[in-house]
């Protein structure tokens, strides 16, 4: 008998997979791969799906994705964000619904390789100069995700002169005359 249903990749539907269930988690494996790992339901009946699982489907079939249960979910979890919500509808109005709609699968499918701060930050760079196009939201996640993280350093106070000793040079003197050293001139070498 059934008690929850979880959700996998789109491309596992209807195949035998491989469950292992833990006190508080489980996970689900593919050839020994783990495909998918879901916190246990403490409640009978319950569907835990994950939206990303079906981003594939949803690609072809873009009506699908408003009545969603999975999209539902996402939303309570805030892994479907307010940034997500803006492109949706921005590009729904500029592509009508079909491909609006793929073009947020197109954006969704980004958080596979990308971080999600990059990702929601390329949402925000592509509407911020009135695109919906996500080419240009990919552009702008990588970037952020290649660029160098450069520590920052807050100035609390303007530093004093004062604070800091004055350069001194007496550290070369011994580098020009060493002790136990002696010169060409010392030993008698005629120039």
């Amino acid at each position: 008998m059934l008690q929850s249903w979880y959700s996998v990749p789109a491309r596992l539907a209807r195949r035998r997979v491989q469950v292992r269930l833990g006190a508080q988690a489980l996970q689900i494996l593919d050839g020994g791969q783990v495909v998918a790992t879901h916190a246990r339901s403490l409640h009978k009946g319950t569907q835990d799906l994950v939206l990303d699982h079906y981003l594939e489907v949803l690609g072809r079939k873009p009506g699908a994705l408003a009545g969603a249960t999975a999209l539902a979910q996402a939303r309570a979890l805030g892994v479907f964000t307010d940034a997500h919500d803006r492109f949706w509808t921005a590009a729904r109005r500029r592509h009508g619904d079909g491909a609006g709609t793929r073009a947020l699968v197109e954006v969704l499918l980004l958080h596979r390789t990308l971080p999600a701060s990059h990702v929601l930050a390329g949402i925000d760079a592509a509407l911020g100069v009135g695109s919906v196009d996500p080419a240009l939201v990919a552009i702008e996640a990588r970037r952020l995700a290649e660029a160098p993280a450069c520590p920052v350093v807050p100035i609390t106070r303007a530093p004093g002169l004062q604070e800091r000793p004055a350069p001194t040079l007496a550290g070369y003197d011994t580098l020009l005359d060493p002790p136990g050293l002696a010169t060409v001139t010392q030993l008698g070498a005629q120039p």
